[in-house]
């Protein structure tokens, strides 16, 4: 299948590892041109030069998404490069495992900025160029704790979901310019953050992390965690061409693990 993605500018934010490098690397391989982001300038660059290697093209930027005063100068980075951005795929890290009772107001906005904030402003930035080429893509990845609230993800479940309710408005708002917005979802995929999550819930409750693993494991009807690659597949379907007419959906790519309809 011709994905027609060749060409395209592909911003993926979170690139530095886990679900962010397999989405920049997938998306490389269909032939777009891709910006990888990450706070982590090292990690970033990896990624970006492993696209290189394999005879793609890609640059790396430094981008704290904390900083919203960074957003238009690591723009004008990518569109010199590269040009206007087509896809942007929206990929924040998650904030410490807590209870929805009992935060600070301060630990609150600060991940509200880095997580919620900085999407829309980063989205807000792209969104009229691709308005006035009549195509666009905004994926942004959240966590299956919009479906299924997830224990002790108190803030993480509140600050996707509100996502969730963002992206489906702006798909209402931008379809009839071409550009299309949607959600997806991961269930256990095997990245460095579900590792650590296993690994705080074992610490929590006293148990082996391969006890907690096993358990997630049996929940799952595919019997085993995702690959990351799996879930960037997903994401560059979306991205593409043959994904024209999918717009404001929320997609879960988990192996059957969410029960709920």
């Amino acid at each position: 299948m011709q994905l027609g993605l060749t060409d395209k500018v592909a911003l993926v934010l979170g690139a530095g590892g886990g679900l962010g490098r397999a989405i920049a690397r997938t998306l490389a391989v269909e032939g777009a041109r891709v910006a990888a982001a990450d706070i982590d300038a090292g990690a970033a660059e990896v990624t970006a030069a492993a696209i290189r290697d394999a005879g793609g093209q890609a640059v790396s930027i430094p981008w704290d998404l904390a900083d919203l005063s960074a957003v238009a100068p690591n723009l004008a980075v990518i569109e010199q490069a590269f040009g206007p951005v087509d896809v942007l795929v929206n990929n924040t890290g998650g904030p410490p495992p807590t209870t929805a009772a009992g935060q600070a107001p301060e630990l609150w906005t600060k991940h509200f900025q880095a997580m919620v904030l900085s999407v829309i402003a980063i989205t807000d930035a792209v969104l009229p160029s691709m308005r006035a080429r009549k195509w666009g893509r905004v994926i942004t990845s959240t966590s299956s704790g919009v479906v299924a609230p997830i224990p002790n993800l108190g803030i993480s479940n509140a600050l996707r979901l509100s996502l969730v309710g963002w992206s489906k408005t702006l798909a209402q708002e931008v379809g009839r310019d071409g550009v299309t917005a949607n959600i997806v979802l991961p269930g256990r995929i095997a990245t460095q953050r579900i590792s650590f999550l296993d690994e705080q819930k074992a610490k929590r409750e006293g148990r082996a992390v391969e006890d907690v693993t096993a358990q997630s494991t049996a929940s799952i009807p595919l019997g085993r965690y995702g690959d990351p690659q799996e879930y960037a597949d997903v994401v560059t379907f979306l991205a593409s061409e043959r994904a024209s007419y999918l717009t404001g959906s929320v997609i879960r790519i988990d192996g059957g693990m969410i029960q709920s309809v």
